[in-house]
């Protein structure tokens, strides 16, 4: 079966789910289908378009408990596979607090970076002016698309100009 693209009533990315899923919700009204597929849904009496994204007719507020989950996988792809002190992609990454929690640092999006080992041991539980490191970029939150990304084993290229539009 193949995924489709979920739309909030705002046209943001909200998720991935099934076909079967996505026509159950525009048959009761709850959606509406922004693009087909191309070949039709059939069942043993009636024919149907068969959705590839649809977006919900009423705004749906995501609670940011569950929109800013942090998870390892979206870590590393929110910082592009980098360590954020040294820029390499290679070696085992790992999550590091900017400001440790040791110190008082929180788990939340804008203290947390994609790091390399190496750089992880350097910093220990100490600040960034303690050892003298710097970060590429300040880390903030993940787009919304990036959790749909992820969510999707490939991407189609029609979702790409509704996945671009809130990266």
């Amino acid at each position: 079966m193949a995924d489709v693209l979920v739309l909030n009533a705002s046209y943001e990315p909200l998720n991935v789910c099934t076909v079967r899923r996505a026509h159950v919700l525009v048959f009761k009204g709850k959606a509406e289908v922004v693009e087909e597929l191309g070949k039709p849904l059939r069942s043993a009496a009636e024919t149907f378009v068969w959705p590839h994204v649809i977006r919900l007719l009423s705004y749906v507020r995501v609670p940011k408990s569950v929109q800013r989950k942090i998870s390892r996988r979206a870590l590393f792809a929110r910082d592009g596979w980098r360590c954020q002190y040294c820029g390499t992609d290679s070696g085992k990454l790992t999550l590091d607090h900017v400001v440790p929690r040791s110190r008082g640092g929180e788990s939340s999006w804008e203290n947390v970076v994609t790091s390399c080992a190496p750089c992880n041991l350097r910093k220990g539980n100490r600040m960034l002016e303690e050892v003298g490191m710097r970060l590429h970029a300040p880390p903030r939150a993940p787009a919304p698309a990036l959790f749909v990304t992820l969510a999707a084993p490939r991407i189609p290229d029609r979702w790409h100009p509704y996945l671009s539009a809130f990266a």
